[in-house]
């Protein structure tokens, strides 16, 4: 593994920490795959909040929308067999289903260009109002007309990946979810997956969902279990993080170990319609979406379910795979990947700590928080852990002796050109840092004195009161 890498990889199990801890999120599981194999694996916080179940890497998630990779791949595979064309219409597959639908082609639902209906007339699944689609409803339902006409523009619908789970299972003849585990997640090496959630009793350690504070004012288990069905294909996966960063790493077309074919893999992450959306540029392929972040370009899904939301970000360049699990309905994995990718960024650019900065590292804190000293190339950079992008507006600053040095690079209201010194103990421990004229200092330190100096003013309140 490249030096920068390892550093970076380093600081982003910190700062994905703080975030987690800062957003009074339940839990998160990141996970990076480098080069076919898992790098890191960080657990973080809690897998139950009832129960007060601590979290760790072997707990699965409902990975939601990661679904449609397994299906497009399975789709894909299916093609290399000569068992389907892209171009095939639905219909030829799966019948009674509305003339408009049945002239839709595989390609079309596999790029969400057929037209069709997102989550149908009552999408209750999605907020536990009622169990998801079977497959006696979800033709009742595709026996309607399609909401637009196909191939106008990128409509995103998880029944047309429920349908094209039925496609599978036409041309399989057998269940989509036995088919998709032994014809692509067990080959994939994938040991901690399954199509749909596994019955209970297994002894597999699941993460439990989680509602937002509001309205209720404190969030709710959501249990996360439920079957879905018809849905499978389209939403129903339950993973670890790992398994999900090893199997997108695979869908990329350089990728040394592969199910698929180069070709199927570049068709597959290739921008087939641009997504209609104003936060990111991004386009979706067959089951993937692709981008560009922190001058990266990239490619991978993201995932909500009832309790949880999950990102995994594949930048091929570096043969890297990044997936983030959270277990909350307003959980911050989209945001997390992104700020992955910023990090990642930066250290690529400057490369791994070289000298005297290599030391300088660490977390200081005054009552305005925390602020990290993240050493890179010949520079220590002070990051903002509490930014999505902690490398925003950084201050540089050059290393001039063992305790010493100066900001040679600072934003317009920070302090360009000033000192910093590190104090140490008798023992040569830094016990504390000045940053120009701020003296930060360590967690527990600066805690206990903002306990000393504010609590009384509290009490005094009360007692006035």
């Amino acid at each position: 593994m490249d030096p920068w890498l390892r550093s970076a990889v380093d600081y982003v199990a910190d700062w994905l920490e703080f975030q987690v801890e800062a957003s009074q999120q339940p839990g998160c599981i990141i996970a990076i795959a480098h080069r076919g194999k898992v790098i890191a694996e960080h657990a973080f916080g809690l897998a139950d909040l009832d129960s007060g179940e601590k979290l760790t890497p072997r707990h699965r998630f409902r990975i939601a929308s990661h679904s449609k990779a397994f299906t497009a791949a399975g789709i894909m595979k299916l093609r290399e067999r000569r068992k389907l064309r892209l171009d095939d219409a639905v219909g030829q597959y799966v019948r009674d289903l509305h003339p408009d639908i049945a002239e839709a082609t595989i390609a079309q639902l596999l790029s969400h260009s057929a037209g069709l209906t997102r989550d149908g007339a009552d999408s209750g699944q999605f907020i536990d109002t009622r169990p998801y689609l079977n497959e006696k409803e979800l033709l009742a339902e595709l026996r309607l007309p399609a909401t637009i006409a196909a191939n106008t523009r990128f409509k995103y619908s998880n029944h047309g990946y429920g349908l094209l789970g039925l496609v599978i299972e036409a041309i399989a003849q057998e269940p989509y979810a036995a088919w998709i585990k032994r014809e692509l997640v067990e080959p994939a090496g994938l040991r901690e997956s399954e199509p749909d959630m596994p019955p209970t009793g297994k002894g597999i350690p699941f993460a439990r969902g989680h509602s937002p504070r509001l309205p209720a004012g404190r969030r709710f288990v959501i249990p996360g279990d439920n079957p879905t069905h018809a849905i499978t294909s389209a939403a129903g996966f339950v993973a670890t993080a790992a398994d999900t960063a090893l199997f997108f790493g695979q869908l990329a077309p350089n990728a040394k170990k592969s199910g698929l074919s180069i070709a199927s893999r570049r068709e597959m992450t290739r921008k087939h319609w641009r997504i209609p959306q104003t936060i990111e540029e991004a386009y979706y392929g067959f089951g993937l979406v692709s981008g560009h972040t922190a001058g990266w370009d990239w490619f991978g899904h993201g995932g909500g379910f009832q309790g949880y939301i999950s990102r995994t970000g594949v930048i091929p360049a570096c043969e890297l795979a990044v997936t983030i699990l959270t277990n909350s309905i307003d959980g911050w994995a989209p945001a997390w990947i992104n700020g992955v990718m910023h990090i990642l960024n930066a250290f690529k650019t400057r490369g791994a700590p070289k000298g005297r900065p290599r030391d300088w590292s660490g977390r200081w804190w005054t009552i305005w928080g925390a602020v990290d000293l993240v050493p890179m190339g010949h520079q220590v950079i002070v990051a903002n852990p509490y930014l999505i992008n902690p490398f925003l507006d950084a201050e540089e600053i050059e290393v001039t002796g063992r305790d010493t040095g100066r900001f040679t690079s600072a934003a317009g209201y920070a302090s360009h050109g000033e000192s910093v010194r590190r104090s140490r103990n008798k023992a040569g421990k830094v016990t504390d840092i000045w940053l120009a004229g701020a003296n930060a200092r360590p967690e527990k330190v600066v805690a206990a004195e903002m306990e000393r100096r504010y609590a009384r003013h509290k009490k005094a309140s009360r007692a006035r009161a």
